[in-house]
């Protein structure tokens, strides 16, 4: 088979190997759209993390026979398009779960520790500068016994909260916003942010969940709260939480994605400077290991697409 892999980049250099074993695998690093039809033509297989295939491009590729999703969400995919060009589509899901669970530890960690203030200040010289044999410039928390309130609890939130519990911290999770009938086990949306030490958001990015995180619902946290969203960018009003981070409204958040990436210079949580703000770009879910088995996944959707199996396809 013909396999053709758009943005190899965002594979930061892990071997393509498995899908070498289906043929002959030709990759780029990036791709413009303008450059897509070239690139595609005779192909049989698309590796896309995320290049745009929309209904046009299909059109015009009559040799493809399946779109391989290097990523989890297929938003990129025009999946009417590819139906109707009867092109098969799979993705690979649950990959990244450890990447994403030791990043947002991480960026807690740090937060709550004050870690990149006090390494910043070792790297300018202000140990050697102390009265005392330490340094306590900035207060430093515990996560045990703390509050934590999970928001969106699939796998991923799951896998947080058992970390989490691990910590010591008390698991609360967050009914859906709006919900009069609150399940078993949930708290309602409101009162879990009244009474957070620390929220952490795992839900997708949807028509009812963008700007779930508003100035109105920032208000809801106490002032010593920790937001940290490792899931989609859209979900936060960043100018909303720029200013919640510069009024002191919170005790700071750690930020993995934004609504528009990669991130703009005007962007507000780009332009924000404060010591509480931990911003990392989009790299929650690429650790050597995550993109190793996300790319094992691709390989073995290919298998089963030729199998005839119906594995992770979504058309």
């Amino acid at each position: 088979m013909n396999i053709v892999v758009l943005d190899a980049a965002t594979l930061a250099g892990v071997s393509l190997d498995p899908l070498r074993k289906h043929g002959t695998v030709t990759e780029y690093q990036t791709t413009s759209p303008s450059q897509l039809l070239s690139r595609l033509h005779g192909a049989d297989v698309v590796v896309t993390n995320k290049v745009v295939l929309n209904a046009d491009t299909l059109s015009k590729l009559p040799d493809l026979k399946l779109i391989c999703v290097a990523a989890t969400g297929t938003n990129n995919i025009d999946l009417e398009a590819a139906r109707s060009h009867n092109i098969a589509v799979t993705n690979v899901a649950g990959y990244s779960t450890p990447s994403v669970v030791l990043h947002t530890f991480t960026l807690l960690g740090n937060l709550m520790s004050n870690i990149h203030r006090y390494a910043q200040d070792c790297a300018n010289d202000a140990w050697q500068q102390s009265d005392i044999f330490c340094r306590l410039d900035y207060p430093i928390h515990d996560l045990s016994g703390k509050r934590f309130v999970i928001v969106g609890y699939g796998n991923l939130g799951q896998a947080v909260a058992k970390v989490a519990a691990a910590f010591g911290a008390e698991v609360i999770i967050a009914e859906r916003p709006g919900q009069e009938v609150i399940r078993d086990s949930r708290v309602a949306f409101e009162e879990a942010l009244r009474n957070a030490d620390i929220v952490s958001i795992h839900c997708p990015l949807t028509d009812t969940t963008r700007d779930l995180f508003d100035a109105s619902t920032l208000a809801l946290l106490p002032t010593h709260a920790i937001l940290l969203n490792t899931a989609r960018g859209g979900i936060v009003n960043e100018q909303a939480l720029a200013d919640a981070l510069a009024q002191k409204q919170l005790g700071g958040a750690g930020v993995d994605v934004l609504s528009v990436e990669p991130a703009t210079a005007t962007n507000p949580l780009v332009q924000y400077k404060g010591g509480n703000l931990l911003l990392t770009p989009h790299t929650a879910w690429a650790s050597q290991e995550s993109i190793t088995r996300l790319i094992d996944g691709i390989a073995a959707n290919i298998t089963s697409f030729l199998q005839g199996s119906e594995r992770n396809r979504l058309v």
